[in-house]
């Protein structure tokens, strides 16, 4: 089951609006298809991300994925944590294993993106 206080893409990431902040990681499902998570390429804070365009990847001893942004805006904070212990994102995907904050261009971008309800239904 999906956290339902956030919002998930079809790519498989939640957004979570926190103040004027989103806070930015992988769903549940993902972290388990992906397995055991061994390393985490984080964006550089500044940088600026559209929606659905590549801000970082994660790899597991089974593959590499790509994590995409699930809505456009600038990343104002990353999760340091995760480069000495990527594998939070196994244990904690909704809490400590926050990949990335962005500060969004367009916060109604979020309406888009799917309810843990939908996003649990197309799993």
């Amino acid at each position: 089951m999906s956290e339902s206080d956030r919002k998930y893409a079809k790519s498989h990431e939640w957004a979570k609006l926190e103040g004027d902040v989103v806070v930015v990681g992988i769903s549940d499902h993902a972290q388990k298809e992906l397995g055991d998570i061994t390393f985490v390429e984080l964006p550089t804070v500044g940088t600026s991300v559209h929606a659905g365009g590549e801000c970082g990847v994660v790899e597991s001893v089974k593959a590499a994925s790509d994590i995409y942004a699930p809505i456009g805006g600038d990343v104002v904070a990353v999760n340091g944590a995760l480069e000495d212990a990527p594998e939070l994102i196994n244990q904690e995907p909704f809490a400590g294993g926050w990949i990335l904050k962005l500060q969004p261009a367009d916060v109604t971008e979020l309406d888009a993106l799917m309810s843990a309800a939908d996003y649990d239904a197309t799993l």
